[in-house]
């Protein structure tokens, strides 16, 4: 079958043509690969900055046919299942766990083994292209919304959310903060375009990273880039009380302390979402169907220059590889 591997990193991806095809025992499934968003993630992995065995096909945001459920997305991070993160039902926090596409065989390829039935979502009429991205990006945004949710709604129409990071999961931020919150919506990025679609997906303002002083502090301040300086803007930014929750892989650090941070500011990270959250947000993606946005496709074999595109800015939003 074909498939796409990352073989050395910082090396460009190799399409093949003989791959092995996977093979379900035990608890296993195989599906045939429909569509494969591409993530900032998989560009991480290529930059060796997981520890991911190589050679390996990644991709981790899969829409595919199973010959018993039909059309299906797969849930990624699966969990060793023995775990107190597990048993709560929280396996993308589970320290032993084995995330497709990222540290095992993921969805750039014709067909692929997912390790269990339990981590296969039914699309139940939801476009299996355009809602590829849901299952990391959408996910991701939504867990990290959800911890701030309780805060905005007690402020209601008062309360203040900037999303800092505008790309394809500071949209979906922005989506799901209009739909669930009264709150101020602020998208915050170096890029018109994203600032532009910001607006025109919701958002009450865009603002120029340069410009966040000017912009009243936020009661909850979601970071999608997640380096020193969007972290040193979010908690320069963040209300007394307020939360800023950080999601993207940057690596950047702030002082933590008092005088280092506004009177009891909270700062957490947020970690993709568990798999009954994946069913919510498929849930509230056929209920509102402005979620599954225009999203920009390429064959399979155009993996590397999706992940060219991704790695200069050039999309507005997220990349889908059909197979």
């Amino acid at each position: 079958m074909r498939a796409v591997l990352v073989t050395e990193t910082n090396t460009p991806l190799r399409l093949v043509t003989d791959h092995p095809e996977p093979i379900a025992q035990g608890t296993a499934e195989v599906i045939d690969v429909t569509a494969c968003g591409v993530c900032h993630s998989d560009l991480h992995v290529v930059e060796g900055l997981f520890p991911s065995p190589l050679p390996m096909v990644l991709g981790h945001e899969v829409t595919g046919v199973h010959a018993e459920l039909g059309p299906v997305m797969v849930y990624a991070p699966w969990g060793c299942r023995s775990c107190v993160q597990c048993d709560r039902g929280l396996e993308n926090m589970c320290a032993n766990a084995t995330e497709a596409g990222l540290f095992t065989d993921g969805g750039y390829a014709d067909r692929m083994l997912v390790k269990h039935r339990r981590y296969l979502a039914p699309l139940d009429g939801l476009d299996p292209i355009a809602s590829a991205p849901l299952a990391c990006g959408g996910l991701t945004a939504w867990r990290a919304v959800q911890h701030g949710l309780e805060l905005l709604r007690e402020r209601g129409s008062h309360g203040r959310a900037t999303v800092v990071g505008a790309g394809g999961l500071g949209q979906y931020a922005i989506n799901y903060l209009r739909l669930l919150t009264d709150a101020q919506v602020t998208a915050v990025d170096i890029a018109d375009d994203k600032l532009a679609a910001s607006i025109e997906i919701g958002a009450h303002h865009a603002v120029h990273a340069d410009a966040l002083a000017d912009v009243p502090p936020g009661d909850v301040v979601l970071d999608f880039i997640g380096n020193e300086a969007t972290l040193t803007n979010a908690v320069h930014h963040v209300a007394r009380q307020g939360l800023v929750i950080v999601v993207g892989l940057a690596l950047g650090r702030v002082p933590f302390g008092f005088g280092a941070v506004p009177h009891e500011a909270r700062l957490m990270s947020s970690i993709w979402g568990s798999r009954s959250e994946l069913d919510d947000v498929l849930a509230l993606a056929r209920r509102e169907p402005t979620l599954l946005r225009a999203v920009d496709v390429l064959p399979l074999a155009d993996a590397q220059v999706a992940h060219d595109r991704l790695r200069m800015g050039q999309t507005r939003g997220r990349i889908v590889l059909t197979t």
